[in-house]
């Protein structure tokens, strides 16, 4: 018992010297990135019309404010230059951290696309790239890496709490690659708030690491840390009000990460836990646009809900800190499921 406990100890503390590195190293390439995010003008530009065309009247509204400031966006490089740097010195691993670190790498470059077309484009309907085609994107990157759980490490079964494995073959590439999609648009659809989709990817990311230091899983544990690490560096000066935002370039490399890591970790079922903030933001907004489309009529004031909430009158730093509360509960709660799972 002594010689696990002692075990577990020095892993730990290996992780929580890469969370530090990446919370030094996110401090000091943020001067760097404020400089040229300055000097170019990274100027974020707001949308003006949701996904059927309409004018975002209630959102350009509770946020005139900030359209008319000028607030720089792709901050995201900050911290995704920090984890990649860190896990390449001290965490690379084959079985581990490859697929991860290419996730974020992968998410990251689409987002990157995205943000450089809204900042520096010339077309001001689109501001962007299309949907359809960061869907597409994003779908290629999760099957590619799909791909490689499967046949290059080996990856074939979905543990089900209170069940046990299920065998999918090679059925389980297509499902890696939803469970990449889903996870990356979700967190894209959660950061519309000064410190949101930062602070509760902080959260899902800390616990993921707990469970994968619990598993043994040491290099996994590293990353979800390193990542923690470094978005407490991104958080310290993105939180209200905001001196620069993530951009899709941050957004999509956590979230696709964040989805690989639920599937290296052979947890999938508990994702919808660990995340389940991100799971009511992008379930607010899938609920209004199926709402708008069949009943032609809105649930929510403007989506996704912490918008609604903004329109009811709540101040911003209000809605985050909650969200932070009830993910920080959420977190604690999928522990105490995957320990009661049959996991320890």
């Amino acid at each position: 018992m002594k010689e696990l406990l002692r075990q577990y100890s020095d892993q730990f503390s290996d992780t929580i010297i890469w969370a530090f590195f990446a919370f030094v190293l996110a401090l000091a390439l943020t001067p760097v990135y404020t400089y040229f995010a300055y000097k170019y003008k990274f100027w974020k530009r707001q949308r003006s019309s949701d996904v059927s065309g309409k004018k975002l009247e209630v959102f350009n509204k509770l946020h005139a404010k900030k359209i008319s400031r000028h607030i720089p966006t792709m901050a995201g490089l900050i911290f995704v230059i920090a984890v990649a740097v860190v896990t390449l010195i001290f965490n690379l691993d084959r079985g581990q951290t490859w697929l991860p670190l290419a996730a974020l790498a992968g998410g990251a470059f689409v987002g990157l696309i995205d943000d450089i077309l809204n900042v520096f484009g010339n077309d001001a309907k689109n501001r962007g790239l299309r949907a359809p085609i960061k869907f597409a994107t994003i779908s290629i990157i999760g099957l590619v890496l799909g791909w490689f759980f499967f046949a290059k490490l080996g990856y074939s079964s979905v543990h089900i709490p209170y069940i046990g494995d299920i065998e999918m073959a090679w059925l389980i590439v297509p499902l890696f690659a939803l469970v990449v999609v889903a996870t990356g648009n979700a967190v894209n659809i959660s950061d519309g708030l000064d410190g949101l989709a930062g602070g509760l990817a902080a959260s899902a990311f800390a616990i993921y690491g707990t469970i994968a230091l619990l598993q043994g899983n040491y290099g996994i544990a590293g990353f979800c840390y390193t990542v923690t690490g470094a978005l407490l560096a991104y958080l310290w000066f993105n939180i209200y009000p905001a001196r620069f935002f993530m951009g899709d370039v941050g957004s999509f490399a956590l979230g696709t990460s964040l989805g690989v890591v639920a599937m290296l970790t052979n947890t999938l079922f508990l994702l919808p836990f660990v995340a389940a903030m991100f799971v009511v933001e992008a379930g607010s907004s899938l609920l209004q646009i199926f709402s708008k489309k069949v009943f032609h009529r809105k649930i929510f004031i403007s989506a996704p809900i912490h918008h609604h909430l903004e329109a009811k009158g709540w101040p911003e730093p209000k809605i985050t800190m909650r969200f932070w509360v009830l993910a920080i509960v959420a977190g604690v709660l999928s522990l105490v499921l995957w320990v009661t799972g049959g996991a320890l």
